[in-house]
C-alpha cells in the first residue's frame, strides 16, 4: 500500500525504512528537508492515491494538532489518519470528532520500540474504528515484531493511546526498581562488582527483562554511572497515568512514587536518577545530562 508518513525522526525513520523493507511505499515529510521525500504536506497528500492513509509521527501538543488540521483541509472523505505520537487519548477523541465531520477517519496508535524498532519491530496499540484500522493494517502488520503479539486492536478512538500511556507508566515503575536496587548494592562496602551482579539477574531469575538488558549495557559503557548527572525528564505519560488512577479511583502507588522520585531528581544530583537516564538512552535514545 501507499502510506504519507509525517515526521522522520528518531522514531518515524526507522518506521519508514521498516515499512518500505516490507514493501510498501512511504512517502515521508519533515521540516527538516534532507530527511523528507517531499516539501509539503499538499505535496504529500498529492502524491497518494484515494484512500489515503497518512500517518502523523510529530511531538504530541501543538504540533500534532496543527498537523491534523492542516490535513484536515488537504484530504477527502474515506481518507484516514494516524497518530502515532505521545498524544493524550483525550486529544484523539477530539481529532476523530473534528475529522469524521469532513468523513475523515481517524486511528490512534500507540508505538513503542525506541531506536530499536527498525530491527526487532514495533509494539502497537491503536484504537478507532474497524473500517479504518482495516485501511491501515498493512502497516500495522509491516510494523510489528514477528510472530503473533505485539500488536493489539485497544477498543475506541483513544484506546490505543491510553494503552499506551498505561505502558510507560509501568515502565518508570520498574526503571526506579532496577534503579533503587542499583543503589543499595553500590552503597554496601561488602559488594564489590555491582555490574556483574546485574549480569547474573539475566538468566534464571524472576526479574530478567530487557529493562535489566539494557541497564547492563549501560553499567559496560560507564561502570558506576559518574559520567552522567542524576537528572531524568519525565515524558508526561507518567503524569497522565497519575491523573487518570485519580480520576478513576485507582490505586497506582508505585507508578506515582516513580513520578515522584523523577521530580526528586531536578532537586539533587540522584545516584538513582542516574541508572535511570542511563536507561532511557538505552532503549529510546533519549538525550542524557553529562557531569561538567
Amino acid at each position: 500500500m501507499e502510506l504519507g508518513l509525517v515526521g522522520l525522526g528518531k522514531m518515524g525513520g526507522n518506521m519508514r525504512e521498516r515499512i518500505r523493507r516490507a514493501g510498501h511505499t512511504v512517502i515521508g515529510y519533515d521540516r527538516n528537508a534532507d530527511l523528507a521525500d517531499v516539501h509539503s504536506l499538499e505535496e504529500l497528500v498529492g502524491k497518494l492515491s484515494a484512500p489515503r492513509v497518512v500517518w502523523v509521527m510529530v511531538p504530541a501538543g501543538e504540533a500534532t494538532q496543527a498537523t491534523v488540521d492542516r490535513l484536515g483541509e488537504l484530504l477527502e472523505p474515506g481518507d484516514v489518519v494516524v497518530d502515532g505520537g505521545n498524544s493524550r487519548w483525550t486529544d484523539d477523541e477530539k481529532h476523530a470528532e473534528e475529522l469524521a465531520a469532513k468523513g475523515i477517519g481517524f486511528v490512534d496508535c500507540g508505538v513503542s520500540g525506541g531506536v530499536h524498532g527498525l530491527a526487532n519491530g514495533y509494539a502497537l496499540m491503536y484504537g478507532g474504528d474497524e473500517e479504518n484500522v482495516a485501511k491501515v493494517r498493512p502497516v500495522l502488520d509491516a510494523l510489528k515484531p514477528e510472530g503473533d503479539f505485539g500488536s493489539v486492536h485497544a477498543g475506541k478512538v483513544g484506546a490505543g493511546h491510553f494503552s499506551k500511556m498505561v505502558h510507560n507508566g509501568i515502565e518508570y515503575a520498574m526503571m526506579q526498581a532496577y534503579a533503587e536496587g542499583w543503589e543499595l548494592l553500590e552503597k554496601v562496602d561488602s559488594v564489590e562488582n555491582v555490574r556483574e551482579i546485574f549480569r547474573s539477574w539475566q538468566e534464571g531469575t524472576v526479574i530478567r527483562s530487557w529493562l535489566l538488558d539494557l541497564a547492563v549495557n549501560a553499567l559496560d559503557d560507564d561502570e558506576h554511572l559518574d559520567g552522567l548527572r542524576g537528572y531524568a525528564q519525565d515524558s508526561g505519560e507518567g503524569r497522565w497515568t497519575v491523573e487518570a488512577a485519580i480520576d478513576n479511583a485507582v490505586p497506582l502507588p508505585a507508578i506515582t512514587a516513580s513520578l515522584f522520585a523523577r521530580f526528586a531528581s531536578r532537586q539533587d544530583d540522584s545516584p538513582q536518577m542516574k541508572m535511570i537516564a542511563a536507561l532511557r538512552n538505552q532503549f529510546g535514545g533519549h538525550a542524557v545530562e553529562k557531569k561538567p
